[in-house]
């Protein structure tokens, strides 16, 4: 299993958890596990191209990456972080 912290505005599909976990040997796979228990999740942090939305970050760990295919492994922490805005 993969902790995943979930940014405040995703918050909404997940009922409110900002903790929960995925299975998944990468980070798309895991991304492909969360989707399927909270749908619409995945498309707000991938977009059409399936690449990492502009104002959305991935960490595993202390490592920033856009690479979904980046390999995970049993008990690493996958952050979604996404930008705030605000004038």
């Amino acid at each position: 299993m993969i902790a995943v912290l979930i940014p405040s505005q995703l918050i909404s599909y997940t009922d409110g958890a900002t903790r929960v976990q995925a299975e998944g040997a990468t980070v798309e796979a895991a991304l492909d596990d969360l989707d399927r228990r909270y749908p619409g999740l995945k498309f707000r942090v991938i977009d059409e191209q399936d690449r990492v939305r502009r104002h959305m970050r991935l960490f595993v760990g202390c490592d920033e990456t856009r690479d979904l295919r980046r390999p995970l492994a049993p008990g690493d922490e996958l952050m979604i972080f996404g930008a705030l805005s605000g004038g």
